[in-house]
C-alpha cells in the first residue's frame, strides 16, 4: 500500500492518497482545489488515480473534485445522502472500493453534515483489523466536528448532534484500538473548537483522551459538543454551496496577472478592493486608503474569507515573490475574482503618495489614557468567546469576535473613536482596517493586543 497525508497548515486541512503499488490504482480523499501535487505523486509512482472521495460537502475550502476528474477521469464520490449539479458515485454503508489487495470501505458517520462519511483503509482486503480510518470532519485528534455549520441547511445543531453522537460513540469508538485516525482537519480549523495540532492518532488513543469520546448519554453529548462553538466565518456556506455545484475549473494559468501601476490604479478607481498582504507593521507604517489588511502570515485565507466578499473584485498587494501565493490561497476558498497585483508595492505607494495613510496602533498605556479622556473610544474585542473566557477581557468592552464583525458593523457608532484588540494584534489590525473601509474614520488597534493590556496592570476581569 501507497499512502501518504499533505496537510496544508493555512487552512489545518489534511487530504490523503491511496494507492495498491501492485495494480497502481489510487484514490485521492479530501483534495484541495489546486491538484498538482496529487498529480506529481500519482505520476512519479506510476499511479493511475480512479477515485476521488470527499467526506462531506467541505465549508471552509473548495475541494479539488472536478479538477482531479477533469485531469484524469476518476469518478467521484460522496455519501449518499449528497445531492451534486454533477455526476457523483454515491457511496453506503459498508461499500467497498477494491483498488487491488488494498481496499477502502465506507462507513456512514452523519452529524457535521447530513452526508458525512468516513473510511475504512484496509492494507489487505482480508485484515480483521483496518490500517486506518479517515474520519473527514466527524472525529478529529481531541475533538468532533460541530453540528451547527450552515453546510447543513435544513437540519438543526440538534438533529445533527444526534446523529453525531451514533457516529462517534457507537460506530467510530467501535473500532479496534489500533485503527489510526487521520482527520481531515486540525488545530486552528474552525470545523471544532479544542482541535489537537497532531496529524493522526489512534482509536484507543482518542477513546482515552477526546472529550466527546467517553460515553455518555445522547443529551449529554449533544449539549458537550455544541457548547461554545466559535461563530463560523462568513465564506463558509458559501463555499459549502460552491461545493455542491458545477462551478469553473481552477486553472494556475489563468489566475491574476501583474498589473502596471496604471492598471492597478484604474481597477482601484472602478471599485476593486485591495486586498493588502504585508505584516500588520508595514501596513501601519503606509497603505493605500480603503485597503483591507489580511497578512499573508498566518491563516490567511480563513481571515481573508471572514472579511472579503467572493463578489468583490480584488486587487493583491504582497510581500515580494508572494503575489501568486496569496492569489493561489485565495482561490482555495472559492475567491476567484482577484484580477491582479502588484511586484512592487513601495513603488505604487511612492506614486500614489497622496492615496497613502498610516495606520493609528495604540499601545495598552495610550489606550488607558484614552479610556479616561474626556472623548472615551469604543473598545472593540474581535478575539473568540473560548479567549475571553480563559484569559479575561476588559471592561467596558464590545465583544465583536473578527467572525462575526463584518455582518455587524451597522451597530458600531459612526461618531464616536474606535479601538480593535484582538490577543496579540494581528487580527486587530485586520478588523481595523476592514472598518476603514467601510467608512469608519477614527479606529486604532492595540499594539500586542490583550496580551500588552494585561501585562501593564493585570486583566480587568477574571
Amino acid at each position: 500500500m501507497f499512502f501518504t497525508q499533505y496537510y496544508l497548515d493555512c487552512l489545518s486541512q489534511a487530504s490523503y492518497l491511496i494507492a495498491d503499488r501492485t495494480t497502481g490504482q489510487a484514490v485521492v480523499v479530501d483534495p484541495r482545489r489546486d491538484v498538482s501535487e496529487y498529480l506529481a505523486d500519482a505520476e512519479a509512482h506510476g499511479f493511475t488515480v480512479v477515485g476521488v472521495i470527499n467526506t462531506h460537502f467541505h465549508a471552509d475550502f473548495v475541494a479539488g473534485h472536478l479538477e482531479l476528474a477533469d485531469r484524469t477521469g476518476a469518478w467521484i464520490g460522496y455519501g449518499r445522502r449528497a445531492e451534486t449539479e454533477y455526476p457523483i458515485r454515491k457511496l453506503a454503508e459498508g461499500e467497498r472500493i477494491v483498488l487491488g489487495d488494498v481496499t477502502l470501505e465506507i462507513m456512514e458517520t452523519p452529524g457535521h453534515t447530513p452526508e458525512s462519511i468516513s473510511v475504512l483503509v484496509r492494507e489487505h482486503a482480508d485484515d480483521t483489523v483496518p490500517y486506518g480510518v479517515l474520519t473527514g470532519d466527524a472525529l478529529f485528534i481531541g475533538d468532533v466536528g460541530r453540528p451547527d455549520l450552515l453546510a447543513s441547511v435544513g437540519v438543526t445543531a440538534e438533529e445533527l448532534g444526534a446523529m453525531l453522537h451514533d457516529s462517534v460513540q457507537n460506530k467510530l469508538m467501535g473500532l479496534p484500538d489500533e485503527v489510526r485516525v487521520y482527520p481531515a482537519h486540525g488545530a486552528g480549523s474552525a470545523c471544532g473548537k479544542s482541535l489537537s495540532t497532531a496529524k493522526q492518532s489512534t482509536i484507543g488513543e482518542q477513546r482515552a483522551t477526546n472529550y466527546a469520546c467517553a460515553p455518555m448519554g445522547r443529551e449529554e453529548f449533544v449539549a458537550l459538543v455544541t457548547a461554545g462553538q466559535p461563530a463560523a466565518p462568513g465564506y463558509f456556506a458559501y463555499d459549502a454551496e460552491l461545493n455542491r455545484r458545477d462551478r469553473d475549473l481552477y486553472d494556475a494559468t489563468a489566475a491574476a496577472r501583474s498589473l502596471s501601476l496604471a492598471e492597478f490604479a484604474e481597477l482601484r478607481r472602478s471599485g476593486a478592493v485591495v486586498v493588502d498582504a504585508r505584516s500588520p507593521q508595514e501596513f501601519a507604517g503606509g497603505h493605500l486608503r480603503g485597503a483591507v489588511n489580511v497578512p499573508v502570515e498566518g491563516r490567511f485565507a480563513e481571515q481573508a474569507g471572514t472579511v472579503l466578499d467572493p463578489a468583490e473584485r480584488l486587487i493583491v498587494i504582497a510581500p515580494e515573490n508572494r503575489e501568486e501565493e496569496v492569489v493561489t490561497r485565495l482561490a482555495r476558498i472559492g475567491f476567484d475574482r482577484a484580477v491582479g497585483y502588484l511586484r512592487n508595492p513601495e513603488d505604487a505607494l511612492e506614486a500614489l503618495a497622496d492615496e497613502v495613510a498610516p495606520a493609528s496602533r495604540l499601545t495598552a498605556a495610550q489606550l488607558r489614557a484614552a479610556l479616561r479622556g474626556d472623548r472615551p473610544p469604543l473598545v472593540i474585542d474581535v478575539r473568540t468567546c473560548g479567549e475571553r473566557g480563559e484569559n479575561g477581557f476588559i471592561d467596558g468592552a464590545l465583544h465583536m469576535a473578527l467572525s462575526e464583525l463584518p455582518a455587524r458593523t451597522d451597530e458600531l457608532p459612526a461618531d464616536r473613536p474606535l479601538v480593535v484588540h484582538c490577543a496579540g494584534g494581528h487580527r486587530s489590525s485586520i478588523a481595523a482596517s476592514l472598518l476603514r473601509h467601510r467608512g469608519f474614520g477614527d479606529v486604532s488597534d492595540v499594539l500586542g493586543g490583550y496580551a500588552a493590556w494585561s501585562l501593564t496592570a493585570g486583566p480587568s476581569q477574571p
